[in-house]
């Protein structure tokens, strides 16, 4: 897909109130897309359309929460009303959870399991059939992470969510090639968004300091939400079944597939520095 002129494509993002899914949708808007974004935080979400529409966008909004069925139905049944299909789904929104095994409540399995992976089904289920039958092609991007291939202490339920985006990822994409639509599972890195701040966090995990260190941490790396938007498009535009994003990302990307017996000693080594860590500040 072209997308250096989106004049005439209609763009669904999910999560577009913050971070990577409001960049991802100017980046759209600057080339004329028609816009369709939705977020559980409306005030974000309207700073958003407002910018879009200032970069001489169409834009369309609704709330969605999309761990719930119906909210995604209802937001799919208001933009099909508009257009026949649409021509890309970012599937974005998503939440941060750290905490080992034995903290984790069942609670906090379906919450994440309910936002990360049930989002992005919902989000394929509601709107992929739809361009499927119109017939013209189209793109899906699952907004993953580096933690769908690199194993690390205190992720096992936010890993194992990222995971199986990466694998649903892969089934759709071997799937949905015969009608022309690509799909991408775009695993960022370390990134500057609020995920950080905005996290759960259980047993050792649930002190200040670690979400202070962390945030600081991954603005102190300095990779902004607009270079995972580059990074979005320039996929989408290749039609790359996987996208590392950061140099971190593409490392452990590399790593895994190259060495697996390594990358679960380095995912032992930096849990024995994080439980070090964790100790000596407690």
């Amino acid at each position: 897909m072209n997308v250096r002129d989106l004049t005439g494509k209609a763009v669904v993002v999910t999560g577009a109130g913050s971070g990577i899914g409001r960049a991802t949708a100017l980046w759209a808007a600057q080339r004329r897309a028609t816009l369709f974004l939705c977020d559980l935080r409306e005030e974000g979400l309207e700073e958003t359309a407002q910018k879009a529409r200032a970069l001489g966008a169409r834009v369309s909004t609704s709330r969605v929460d999309v761990a719930r069925e119906a909210d995604v139905g209802a937001f799919a049944s208001a933009v099909h009303a508009e257009v026949a299909a649409v021509d890309v789904l970012v599937n974005n929104a998503g939440v941060g959870l750290s905490a080992e095994l034995r903290d984790t409540t069942l609670d906090d399995w379906r919450w994440i399991l309910d936002i990360n992976l049930l989002g992005p089904i919902h989000g394929c289920h509601f709107f992929v059939p739809r361009m499927i039958d119109r017939g013209r092609g189209g793109h899906v991007v699952n907004v993953a992470s580096m933690a769908g291939y690199m194993p690390t202490a205190g992720s096992a339920a936010y890993g194992t969510t990222k995971f199986a985006v990466v694998g649903l990822s892969e089934h759709l994409r071997v799937e949905l090639a015969h009608h022309g639509i690509g799909v991408t599972a775009v695993c960022p890195g370390m990134i500057d968004t609020p995920i950080v701040g905005a996290m759960r966090t259980r047993g050792a995990f649930d002190v200040p300091h670690f979400r202070e260190r962390t945030g600081s941490a991954f603005r102190r790396r300095g990779y902004s939400p607009e270079r995972v938007a580059e990074a979005i498009w320039r996929a989408v535009q290749h039609d790359r079944g996987i996208a590392p994003v950061a140099a971190e990302a593409w490392a452990l990307y590399y790593l895994k597939r190259l060495v697996p017996g390594l990358t679960w000693k380095l995912g032992e080594a930096i849990a024995r520095g994080v439980r070090r860590e964790l100790a000596r500040t407690a």
